[in-house]
């Protein structure tokens, strides 16, 4: 087709007419196709079909087309567009299109692609299906069948404006029994449910769990279409931050593996161990400082390890709820104080039940009533602190800008000693004359 003459000067009247419905309708052929009607128009010409171009449709054509082309195009794309096909490439190329590129748009190009760490645009797929809103129904059925033939998965397929913005989603049942010259927008749905690129991931999750959707478009600012996030791949993602967070909490590497190298996975504890060392001496210390009362009432001993597991224990549990309420975005900056006292005050409750438990069992076993009076205080001190630390260790963190779940394990562990054992044997030094 392309050798003959007649046909030629046909085909490049008609692209320099209307240059965007060409565009339009080479999205809808085979990209061997649309390679061979491209490359046989003039460049600057060829240029001008591709600023109309769907990004996915631009990435591909550009990996088959000749150098001199790619030059010119390159020159020629603009900045939101190059932007958008850039996402779509692999390294090579994208590292080609970027040494084409004049540099005020290069810049305004990494500008564009710039998305935060657990940010939408971070994890999008760039493999999607969209139509422009004047492609006929046929043409978009085609196209489908063409990729179910190759076994391509198509969940949603989008219509888009001349200018990439979204616009609407095509049902299929819809697609199916309309009109074959139909056009794709008279037949689209136009409440879509997007995504900003910079919209952080968790809280994707939790939209597309509660709307029960299996991906959503992300946009950028003007509305173009960017890429889908999936959820199978989000759930991926939350349940890998969700382990590398059990790990930092333990004070291990969030990159760790089950079977990384002995070397890497030492070189990962051991600067928290020290950590853990550092802050069991503190705890040793304040046992120390109190070495004289132990000393008269040697049964105070046996009741340490009672006060300082029940108070990591309960600070474990407040610190769980705040890291899951962070997680899921439930705890904001207006009710982090009331989720503080709430937790607060839940230790407090639970340090008069167990302090009143545990007292009637210390009085039993020394046969002194001061004894425990002594371990129920210390319970009902130690617990509310438990309480106020798990909560607020990780709000704290949140708020000076690290990571909650690093290593907040080993610190609430410390809290919890240093206060429970200084609250344990204090009151044991005020009434020491009762306990002897």
């Amino acid at each position: 087709m392309t050798s003959d003459k007649p046909v030629l000067t046909l085909l490049k009247g008609y692209v320099e007419r209307d240059p965007s419905t060409a565009a339009h309708v080479l999205e809808t052929m085979d990209e061997e196709e649309a390679v061979s009607v491209l490359t046989s128009l003039p460049h600057e010409l060829c240029a001008e079909v591709f600023q109309y171009l769907q990004p996915v449709q631009t990435s591909a054509l550009l990996k088959e087309i000749s150098p001199e082309l790619f030059s010119v195009i390159a020159r020629r794309i603009e900045p939101e567009h190059a932007a958008s096909v850039l996402l779509r490439l692999g390294n090579e190329t994208r590292r080609h299109l970027l040494s084409h590129l004049p540099e005020g748009v290069k810049k305004k190009v990494q500008d564009l692609l710039v998305f935060p760490v657990n940010s939408a645009g971070r994890i999008m797929s760039t493999s999607f299906l969209a139509f422009h809103e004047e492609a006929k129904v046929k043409d978009a059925v085609q196209k489908i069948r063409s990729l179910a033939n190759r076994q391509a998965l198509v969940t949603y397929a989008y219509v888009i404006d001349m200018n990439n913005r979204l616009i609407g989603i095509l049902n299929m049942r819809d697609l199916l029994i309309a009109e074959d010259e139909a056009a794709l927008g008279s037949i689209m749905k136009k409440e879509v449910f997007v995504v900003d690129g910079f919209m952080d991931r968790e809280e994707v999750a939790n939209e597309l769990s509660q709307r029960h959707l299996l991906a959503a478009p992300v946009i950028d600012a003007q509305q173009r279409l960017l890429g889908v996030v999936k959820a199978n791949e989000l759930i991926d993602d939350i349940q890998e931050e969700g382990t590398e967070d059990i790990l930092k909490m333990a004070g291990a590497g969030g990159d760790e593996r089950t079977f990384s190298p002995v070397h890497f996975s030492m070189q990962k504890r051991l600067p928290w161990l020290y950590v853990n060392l550092a802050t069991a001496f503190l705890a040793a210390g304040v046992i120390a400082l109190f070495e004289s009362v132990i000393a008269k009432v040697t049964i105070l001993a046996v009741f340490l390890p009672v006060v300082a597991g029940q108070g990591g224990n309960a600070g474990a549990q407040s610190m769980a709820v705040v890291m899951r309420g962070l997680v899921l975005r439930e705890i904001h900056h207006s009710n982090a104080l009331k989720l503080l006292f709430k937790e607060t005050f839940l230790g407090l409750l639970n340090g008069l039940v167990i302090g009143i438990v545990t007292a009637i069992a210390a009085w039993g076993w020394g046969q002194n009533p001061y004894l425990g009076l002594v371990i129920g205080l210390a319970m009902v001190v130690n617990l509310t602190a438990a309480g106020l630390a798990g909560a607020g260790i990780p709000l704290l963190l949140k708020a000076l800008g690290f990571d909650p779940a690093q290593s907040s394990n080993i610190v609430l562990t410390t809290v919890t000693d240093v206060l429970g054992f200084f609250a344990f044997l204090g009151f044991a030094l005020l009434f020491q004359g009762y306990l002897v």
